[in-house]
């Protein structure tokens, strides 16, 4: 497990930390991110300086070119789902498909909880992503509405989701699964300790985002019983008030019972031995044409032959929603994207995976304990997943659990379990503002990701640590 590091191993490290460090000032890390992308390239250019310049040049653009194609159908998806609200709204659906929502979620307290809630739930069966655009759509407008600010509704959504449901992912399994192999153990003999560590760093977590955002919701819940309260974040002008067309009441029918019939699906298919099972990217390409049909059909009903425009209105309302999301990120995930397996897309064949490789040189400093081995492992994998992935290093925490466990007198299932926790935390993800999921919520609740990021820190942190210290005891 020896690693060699280099200077574009330093050189990456040390502008990894300006970036961290940026973030925490509350400045914007894309100058730093594309500075970093341009000296790797020049770095790793062999030949001549015009050559070495001109690499590097060509870095920068296959940097985000890469990162573009790896985010556009989260984007795609949003910006579908953005669309057929707008769709929605021409008709005075959306208010009549939220109406009964709106009863349960009055209060926005109760409602921080029953959103991220219903999340977990949905996050276990067909994980967290496209369960961000099902709920999103249908539930964060109404709980806004309803008085929580639009920072919580993300911060519940992602905590509950890509956090605590996507680090146990307990109904599928894949990460589990993934960490197990790697590993070498027996199949499920790991989801004990996972579903313990993901509910403990689930419950603290979300605990103390509350507690960040108690003083902002008690303040919109006072304006919302005295009326003067307004919710202001940029997904609400999709659904804003208008009059009601006569196909309101079929399309504010249709549209969610064309979303709850694909939630059943999503389940069914994994129960189901004839059918495919539809989860990640299936799913996400399940709702996002149903979005499609759904803009079809309340663009039709909304404007009749003039259709053939307002549809194309819609398309460029959701995109243009969708690209001043991710604009910032794009960048930034270039950058980290230099750092993991996408390295070779853009560098080349041969090239080092320098975010991994920092992990491996950190894990052969670690002695030889429980405190060490737990809280070690979970910073490598908060550490592997600043890649904004989350998955792509369990191999590499798993195969260390392996490797060190049974050297320390540990049991290796509770080890790569803390791994797991702070690689999915991290990059599948609530601390990565460049990460698929984090993105998503940040989109659907129409928040910028890298202030979600920065909001998320404290609580996940605080999540983590607790889950280290009682991973210890697991051991």
């Amino acid at each position: 497990m020896d690693v060699t590091l280099t200077l574009s191993h330093w050189l990456y490290l040390l502008i990894v930390l300006v970036v961290i460090i940026t973030m925490i000032k509350r400045r914007d890390v894309v100058m730093p991110s594309l500075v970093g992308i341009f000296l790797l390239g020049l770095l790793y250019a062999e030949g001549s300086a015009v050559s070495q310049i001109v690499f590097a040049i060509q870095t920068s653009f296959r940097a985000l070119l890469t990162a573009g194609e790896d985010l556009f159908d989260i984007m795609l998806v949003i910006a579908l789902m953005v669309a057929m609200l707008k769709a929605m709204s021409k008709l005075g659906a959306d208010n009549l498909m939220v109406a009964p929502a709106r009863r349960l979620l009055k209060n926005p307290h109760i409602g921080f909880f029953a959103l991220g809630s219903v999340m977990y739930i949905c996050a276990l069966f067909f994980w967290p992503t496209p369960a961000t655009a099902l709920v999103g759509v249908m539930l964060v407008p109404v709980a806004i509405s309803a008085g929580l600010p639009a920072m919580a509704a993300a911060m519940a959504v992602n905590i509950f989701g890509h956090g605590m449901g996507l680090s146990g992912d307990l109904i599928i399994q894949g990460a589990p699964g993934l960490s197990e192999r790697t590993a070498g153990l027996v199949s499920g003999s790991m989801l004990t300790d996972v579903a313990i560590l993901s509910w403990v760093a689930g419950i603290v977590a979300i605990g103390v985002a509350y507690m960040m955002m108690h003083k902002e919701i008690s303040a919109n819940y006072a304006k919302v019983k005295s009326g003067t309260f307004v919710a202001e974040t940029s997904l609400m002008a999709a659904t804003s008030e208008t009059e009601t067309s006569p196909h309101a009441r079929t399309m504010a029918i249709l549209v969610p019972v064309t979303f709850i019939a694909i939630v059943a699906l999503m389940i069914l298919t994994k129960y189901i031995p004839s059918m495919p099972h539809l989860r990640g990217g299936d799913a996400t390409a399940l709702l996002g044409g149903a979005a499609v049909l759904m803009l079809i059909i309340n663009s039709i009903a909304a404007d009749g032959n003039k259709a053939l425009e307002s549809i194309v209105e819609h398309i460029r309302y959701g995109l243009n929603y969708a690209i001043k999301i991710f604009a910032p990120v794009i960048p930034i995930a270039g950058f980290f994207f230099l750092g993991a397996g996408a390295a070779t897309q853009i560098l080349g064949e041969g090239a080092p995976a320098l975010l991994f490789d920092l992990g491996r040189a950190l894990a052969n400093a670690l002695p030889m304990n429980k405190f060490a081995l737990s809280f070690g492992n979970v910073i490598i994998g908060i550490i592997t997943g600043l890649d904004g992935s989350g998955f792509s290093g369990l191999p590499l925490t798993a195969s260390l659990a392996a490797a060190l466990g049974p050297i320390a007198g540990v049991r290796v299932e509770a080890l790569a379990a803390i791994g797991q926790m702070g690689a999915v935390w991290s990059g599948g993800g609530t601390l990565a503002a460049w990460a698929f999921g984090l993105v998503a919520t940040a989109g659907i609740a129409g928040v910028n990701p890298l202030d979600l990021a920065r909001k998320n820190f404290i609580p996940v942190i605080s999540g983590l640590t607790v889950a280290a210290i009682v991973a210890m005891f697991l051991m």
